[in-house]
């Protein structure tokens, strides 16, 4: 099993410890994502430490209106590690609005640019940005996965554009029975799973700090919304991390 995006410089445990829980709940690959070039080189340094784990470089969107927007140059250079495996995550928040609307979607388009340069992925941060985001991923040939998904209404445009739909402890609160729906729509070569650790804690851990061993609870919801065994899930969706992110 894997878990498609965690951020490990962010928890509480050393990269070293969470890795070996993960192992122990048969979770064998994880994506650490850095979200400043500091982070992104706390992300490599964990994924050259560990086998097994791979790094997702960007700038997020809550940066773009400081100095951060301006080392897009370092990032470029950290993303020729053989284990970079994406450029994110990269995309629009207009919900917290920590930067200016304009500063994000040139840094975007900026993230995207490279991207397409280096032949990489991108991961997409999207709230309450949904026609921004389309707009901005309209000229991109790549492949685009969307993270922690949680805007229903973007689902068609992802389907019909191919997109990868990534879906983290948020889909298994009972509240949250859109997201499940949401979850059956996705075509079985298409679905991801990810904690997003150290946030969103799936239900049965709830209150918890998350970290990738969790990602298993998560893919268990997903196996019961769409009426599949939790295990051949997870390796459906290992398969599709690997084609997406061109894991060994």
């Amino acid at each position: 099993m894997i878990d498609t995006h965690a951020h490990l410089e962010a928890c509480s445990d050393p990269p070293d410890e969470l890795v070996a829980r993960a192992r122990a709940a048969g979770v064998t690959r994880i994506l650490t994502v850095g979200t400043t070039v500091d982070s992104c080189r706390a992300a490599l340094a964990a994924a050259e430490a560990n086998e097994g784990v791979y790094a997702i470089l960007g700038i997020h969107p809550h940066e773009a209106g400081g100095e951060e927007a301006g080392r897009l140059d370092e990032l470029g250079g950290l993303l020729l590690h053989e284990k970079a495996v994406a450029v994110g995550e990269t995309g629009l928040d207009y919900f917290r609005d920590y930067a200016p609307r304009e500063r994000q979607r040139d840094l975007f388009g900026r993230q995207l640019e490279l991207a397409a340069g280096l032949g990489k992925a991108v991961v997409i941060h999207t709230r309450a940005a949904d026609e921004d985001t389309v707009e901005t991923l309209a000229a991109f040939r790549g492949t685009v996965v969307l993270h922690c998904f949680s805007s229903p209404p973007l689902l068609p445009t992802a389907l019909e554009r191919g997109w990868y739909v990534s879906f983290a402890g948020n889909a298994t609160y009972p509240k949250a029975p859109e997201l499940r729906d949401a979850a059956v729509q996705v075509p079985a070569d298409r679905i991801l799973a990810e904690t997003d650790c150290p946030y969103l804690a799936p239900q049965p851990v709830r209150g918890r700090e998350n970290e990738p061993a969790y990602v298993t609870h998560t893919v268990a919801a997903l196996a019961g919304a769409r009426g599949e065994d939790a295990a051949e899930l997870g390796e459906r969706i290992e398969q599709n991390a690997a084609a997406a992110f061109g894991l060994p």
